[in-house]
């Protein structure tokens, strides 16, 4: 029996989790969502930390969710009967909640309310935040209503689900966007160049090993302009900062920072890995990058995410195979000779950017929910 019904309440279910990936498009929709006046209730996986920000301030329901990917074959079935159990659970507090409809933005937590979504028949949307669509959606994305996507091109997309598609692009954290109309700061012939490293949410250490000794490699007169904010895995702070002493570079290092919207903004180049939240921030900030793809990313979706931003002159895809001090010592002494290439990579890198990407989100929220009331009368 189809449970969709006119909706008197704009109540908005997400189910999110894992990585800020799959957590900071659903924060920013939140934010949207937000102001257009829904309600909203968030589901994850039991296992997930408390969020801040916009997604802290939510009604937040935790059920069981479990991974199957890369596993043993006991951890796998572990996986599919927390699965199981996340889904019964889904179902009775969706049947409850009576949400207008549920928008799922991929990992295993989300699998078990949007399960339960379609299987009752409400409305329901998955984003897609990399360039190759995730296993999660993929199992999803025959029974879901709308498909929205950052990339125009989505590898393991089936063409029967084409019709589904939206490019909406990916949303970004408040605090990012508003940090879109900064300009990228000139570069002078001997004032600073400033660099940012980041390693995703759980830092690099190849990051870690090779920038500084990448660094050291450079002509004095270049290593004495470079300024450096750099994320390290705490058990590899001591041996980064251990690297940089002597050479004269103005280094900071943290395992995490708190600030990343203002250091992007007054970046001159980003180093970093290609998850999507990082390539997402990029894009919409307008910041040029070399990107290093974690290579045991599920599906290679990383390397996929680098080739679209260097695919549109927006940045470098150096592969961690190939990332070594003397490749990333002669890239970057010769992006600091020729620095009108940073500024254009600057410019198309922005181009790539959807800076309305929530508001674009939130309007299909919206259309869903028009469609379904107008066929629920």
């Amino acid at each position: 029996m189809n449970a969709v019904a006119p909706q008197t309440r704009k109540l908005i279910v997400l189910t999110a989790g894992g990585t800020g990936g799959h957590v900071f498009p659903a924060e920013a929709l939140a934010a949207e969502l937000l102001d257009r006046g829904y309600e909203l209730a968030l589901v994850t996986d039991r296992r997930g930390q408390a969020y801040g920000g916009t997604l802290g301030r939510l009604t937040t329901y935790r059920i069981s969710a479990g991974g199957i990917a890369g596993r043993g074959l006991a951890a796998r079935l572990r996986g599919v009967a927390e699965l199981g159990v996340g889904c019964l659970q889904a179902r009775l507090l969706l049947r409850r909640l009576k949400p207008a409809a549920v928008i799922g933005f991929g990992g295993y937590a989300s699998i078990p309310a949007m399960m339960a979504a379609t299987s009752a028949g409400f409305a329901t949307a998955l984003h897609e935040q990399n360039a190759v669509l995730g296993r999660a959606n993929r199992l999803l994305a025959p029974r879901v209503t709308r498909i929205a996507t950052c990339y125009a091109e989505l590898s393991h997309l089936v063409p029967a689900w084409k019709a589904k598609v939206v490019q909406t692009g990916m949303p970004v954290r408040v605090a990012v966007a508003a940090m879109r109309e900064r300009d990228y700061p000139a570069i002078t012939d001997n004032g600073p160049v400033k660099l940012l490293v980041l390693g995703g949410s759980q830092g690099a250490r190849i990051l870690s090993e090779v920038v500084p000794a990448a660094l050291a490699l450079l002509p004095d007169r270049l290593r004495a302009r470079v300024v450096i904010s750099q994320q390290c895995r705490p058990e590899d702070i001591d041996s980064v900062r251990a690297a940089y002493a002597g050479t004269g570079i103005d280094a900071t290092l943290e395992s995490f920072f708190h600030d990343v919207p203002e250091r992007l903004a007054d970046a001159h180049l980003v180093i970093a890995r290609s998850g999507a939240s990082t390539v997402g921030e990029l894009t919409a900030l307008g910041r040029p990058a070399i990107l290093v793809p974690y290579p045991h990313a599920i599906d290679d979706h990383q390397t996929a995410n680098a080739h679209a931003v260097d695919e549109v002159g927006g940045g470098w895809l150096i592969p961690q195979t190939a990332f070594s001090p003397e490749t990333l010592a002669a890239r970057l002494e010769s992006l600091f000779a020729l620095p009108g290439s940073l500024t254009r990579a600057a410019a198309c890198a922005r181009t790539a950017g959807v800076p309305d990407a929530a508001a674009r989100l939130a309007d299909l929220v919206g259309s869903l929910i028009k469609v379904t009331t107008e066929v629920a009368q």
